[in-house]
Order: structure tokens, then sequence, then C-alpha cells
């Protein structure tokens, strides 16, 4: 029977998870399960049987990580695993008449180009063998799935191919896409036939994800894990009954799911308590339940975001946050810029990488205790998604509507053996994220800025950057410092190419000489001219300051008709001189 026929008739039963299954059964752990296929093969033979003779009508080969990213480059390595790998499944599904898909996991960590050539290298490797069923799984994002469809078609007009995202109970995956996004991208390419969710989730979470969705447009497909993991003597386990996991799974059914099975720790017991309850359950409704509701949230009001568009060049000032537990003089700080007329407080999140008070804590404060209006700093490099949703539903919740979004410092080389980064994604995935979740009405919609670096040598790759993240949901951009001839250049480069952006161009009062050759030859991204350097020679602390206020106010006035705003960054905690700057900008002394 044709496979689309089928699923138009019953739901279509996978098998479980051969890696964990394959662990268990023969108690070993460490070695990557796709070399069994040609070191073990009669094991895998044997656990392909055992979920068909459990009741799997379609069983996956054993290739989840068969690629040349994780075998190191090992191309004929990589082609006799998915070989043989094809050769035992086609071999242990024929005589129960069950579907063969070819199994290809996510393709990560390589540009655009170079995924997309390794997904055609899998694909093609699965053709030649006699593939005609194509499961792409646990995907975080879309990259590369449609063009490799659109080949597979192009090669096999007949091929079925399911894909399937891996996502958190709230519906997003760890590249930060939700998934209507991506199930509708994949969907309107015309060249998937059936998508669906597996992994990190148990059933009752993939219900959730059912609810979330709403009406698939295409045939859905679920294959949970059984449970939660535990880690016992580093090895993991999955605690949830089989028959707990079949008849859950079971009712989820009957809201309209076209495929089931399952991934980590289902064995073959899952998958008869799964057939069992499905001969017992009724019958399948037209559509997946209905969406889940949400609850109205009131529009964000963000003076700072007003004045900009308005033409009214706000002052945004950015005062370093505590290095201890103590706020106080970062609040005076704070409220000593509010009364010279600054329009926000712009808070860095852990700048060069070392430990401050939270930005989105302090942002926090700011507004309640003065009600000048904060924007926090939110790296990609501290968090994974979880934490930085947290931090956003709660950034909302506190009426924080603006948010600098950045990739963040790399943690310093001498302490990477006691700090780690995360660096799950970029900062345009940061924003994204930050936008989708406005747009599914979980948080207040944000305002999201970036980074732009005026000072770099190579601006045209910033332009192209920038371009990159305004389609990722950034409406504008705090530029690094201008302190040179070719910034303000770059600056009006940057004017003319990025038609919409709310550009804000960053000022950083130089101190002293000693400070301008430290910014010039140690902080990444600063530049500072000789002539300004050499201004400084021999100047005494008042006198320098004097200069500083001149030489700040002469760059605002010189980046004026090319920039929506003022982004005065704060040199040692000195914001009497930067209360000094800004009653100058606004013509008060």
């Amino acid at each position: 029977m044709d496979i689309r026929e089928h699923i138009r008739k019953e739901p279509l039963v996978f098998d479980g998870g051969m890696g964990t299954y394959y662990t268990q059964k023969t108690h070993t752990r460490g070695k990557g399960v796709e070399l069994a296929n040609i070191e073990t093969p009669l094991v895998i033979e044997e656990i392909h049987a055992e979920y068909l003779r459990a009741g799997a009508q379609a069983i996956k080969t054993n290739t989840f990580a068969a690629n040349r990213i994780v075998y190191r480059g090992e191309e004929e390595l990589v082609e006799r695993i998915i070989r043989a790998g094809w050769k035992l499944a086609a071999r242990a599904a024929e005589p129960f008449g069950a579907y063969v898909f070819a199994d290809i996991g996510p393709v990560t960590g390589l540009p655009p180009a170079d995924i997309l050539e390794e997904y055609r290298f899998l694909a093609n490797t699965f053709l030649a063998a006699g593939a005609r069923h194509f499961l792409f799984e646990t995907n975080s994002s879309a990259e590369g799935l449609v063009e490799t469809a659109a080949h597979i078609k192009q090669v096999a007009p007949d091929a079925f191919i399911l894909t399937s995202f891996s996502a958190f109970s709230g519906g997003y995956t760890r590249d930060g896409f939700f998934v209507e996004e991506l199930i509708r991208t994949v969907a309107e390419s015309g060249y998937i036939d059936a998508v669906g969710f597996n992994c990190v989730s148990g059933v009752q979470s993939m219900k959730e994800l059912v609810q979330l969705l709403g009406k698939c447009p295409l045939p859905l497909s679920l294959m949970p894990n059984a449970g939660h993991p535990i880690v016992i003597d580093g090895r993991t386990f999955y605690g949830n009954a089989p028959d707990y996991f079949g008849e859950g799974l079971a009712a989820i059914v009957r809201d309209g799911v076209s495929i089931v099975g399952g991934c980590c720790g289902t064995t073959p017991a899952h998958i008869r308590a799964l057939c069992t309850a499905l001969a017992d359950s009724g019958s399948v409704s037209e559509e997946v339940g209905a969406q889940a509701e949400r609850s109205t949230l009131a529009p964000s009001r963000s003076p700072f975001f007003e004045a900009l568009q308005s033409g009214e060049i706000p002052i945004a000032v950015e005062p370093d946050p505590p290095e201890t537990g103590n706020a106080d003089k970062f609040m005076a700080g704070a409220r000593e810029l509010q009364e010279a007329g600054v329009t926000v407080i712009t808070i860095a999140d852990n700048p060069i990488a070392r430990a401050r008070m939270d930005a989105a804590m302090l942002a926090g404060r700011v507004q309640r205790s003065l009600g000048l209006e904060p924007i926090p700093h939110m790296t990609c490099r501290d968090r994974n998604l979880n934490a930085i949703k947290s931090i956003l539903l709660g950034l909302s919740a506190e009426g924080v509507h603006n948010i600098i979004a950045i990739t963040g410092d790399p943690i310093p080389t001498a302490e990477r053996d006691e700090v780690k980064s995360v660096y799950q994604f970029n900062s345009r995935k940061l924003s994204a994220f930050i936008t989708s979740l406005g747009e599914r009405g979980d948080v207040v919609p944000f305002h999201v800025f970036g980074a732009l670096n005026v000072n770099s040598l190579h601006f045209p790759s910033q332009l192209g950057l920038a371009k990159k993240k305004m389609e990722a949901g950034m409406t504008g951009f705090f530029t690094q410092p201008v302190l040179s001839t070719r910034a303000k250049e770059n600056l009006r480069t940057a004017r003319d190419t990025l038609p919409g952006a709310l550009i804000l161009g960053g000022i950083m009062p130089v101190v002293s000489e000693r400070n301008a050759r430290f910014m010039e030859s140690e902080i990444s991204g600063i530049h500072v001219e000789e002539r300004i350097i050499n201004a400084y020679h021999g100047l005494d602390r008042e006198a320098a300051e004097a200069l500083a206020v001149k030489l700040s106010l002469e760059i605002a006035k010189d980046i004026e008709p090319y920039i929506d705003g003022y982004y005065i960054i704060t040199p040692f905690a000195r914001t009497a001189l930067v209360a000094r700057i800004v009653k100058g900008l606004k013509g008060t002394i």
C-alpha cells in the first residue's frame, strides 16, 4: 500500500529509540551506535525485528548521526554505515511488509551552504541505496531542509519526506524558532509530505505542543521520549511505563495525529503498548485540537521609542553595572543622569565577560525606583533559551520594552577552566526569538536593538550583518564610539544603506592620554585617532575632563545628521562628567 493511502486510512506506527535501546540491550555506551551497522549488524537487525514484532509498521535506519561532521570527514566510512544501515533495515522489514525510512539527524555548526551540501550528500547516498521514504528528525531549524527535500523530489518524485522538529514545552526549539513558524515554512514549500515533533518531550508535553500548534496543514507526526531522563552512574534511564506511554499517545492520535512512534528511551514494549492502545481507541477526528488560548497583554509604551520615531533625538547613557551586590552607587549615578536630562539608561550584560549585577534585575529596579526607562543588554553567551525566556517574561511584567541583543564578548582565556560559555545562538536568532515571543502574545512586544561597529575596517560586512539583523526583527542599532573620521564616515554610510533603521550614535568621553591609548590598543571595536590621543598629553584630571566634554559635544554635532539619538558610554563610573555632556547636548550649560 502506498504510504499516503495508509496514512489516510489509519495511523502509521513507527519504531522507538534505536540508540537508547541498543545501549540498554548491549550495556555499551560512549560509541556511536551507527558503527554497529558494520561491527555488530546482527544485533541491529534483531532490534529492528523486535520493534516490528511489537507492531511497528515503519522503521528507521540506524543512521541518525551518520554524517561527515560527526565522523570527522570520513566520507567512505559514512557511506558504508548508511549502506549497511539501509540493507539491515530493509531486510528486517521485508517479511512484515513495513516501510523503511532513511533516518537523517540534524546537521549543525556549519555555514548554510555547507549544511545544504552535507544534507544533499546524505540524501544522495540513501537514494543510491534505494530509499524512497525519508525522515529528517530532531531539527531545531529548517536550515537546508526544504532545499534538500526539493532535490530528493527531483530525483525521486514519489518520495515521501517527513520532517520532525525538537521543541520545548513552550513551543520553541533550541535555536529559538517557534514551531508554528517552522511548520509553516516547510508546509508552504510543497516538498514536505508530513511534519511533526520528536525527542526532548514526553507524551504530555507533546500533547501541549499539539494544542499550541492548532490545525496542522500537513499530516502530523509525534515521536515522544519515554518520559524525562535520569542519570545514574553516568548512564541515562527513562522511567516512563510502556502502558502510560501507549495510552497517552493513543489519546493524542484521536485528536488527528497521523504518524506515531517513539524516541529516546522507547523500547519494543512501548511500541507494543501503543499498538494495543490504538486498537482499543475510538475514531480519529478530522483536525488537531484547538489552539491554546493566550492571555491578552496591554500594548507596550516606551517614551524613548516614541521620541526616536518623532525625531526628538533622545539621549541614552550607559553606566557600568555594579561588581558587588550593592547598587547604591549605581542608583545615585542614574539619578544624577536623570536630573541632567537623559532619556534612558542602558545596562550592559556582564561586559567583557566578567560577572556583574544582572542587567535585567537592575533594569527592573531602575524602572520601579526612579521611573527612568531602562534598556538592558541581553547576550547570547551566558544563558540558554529557557533562561532567556524566563528573563523576558519578567522584563515584560516589569514594563521594560526595549532590549539590546548582542552575542557577547568571549570568556577570557585564563578563566575558561572555571567559566564556560553557552553561545546557544547568535544575536540574530536571539532577536527573532524575542520578536516571536511578542507576536505570539507571550510577552508585551519588545523593541529589539543591536550593535553596529562603525570602527570596523571591513564595514561593508558589518552592513550586511546589520541587514540580516533587521530581517530577524531588530528595529535599530547602538553604535560603537565615534572617535575617528573613519567611524564618522561609516556612520554616514550606515544611514544611507540601512533605510528604516533607528541609529543611536556612540559617544565615549576620553578622560586621559593613558585611557585613550588603552582603548586604542586593548578594547576590541574601538578606534581612537592619534590627534585625540595627543590632545590629552600632559593634561591634569580637571583639564582632561573639560577637553572630554568639548570633544564629545563636537563629535555629537558632527554625527547629528546621521543619527536618531545619542548613546553615551560612561567611563570609570564618572556620571558627573557624562551629566555635563548631557546638559551640553540639551543646551542647559
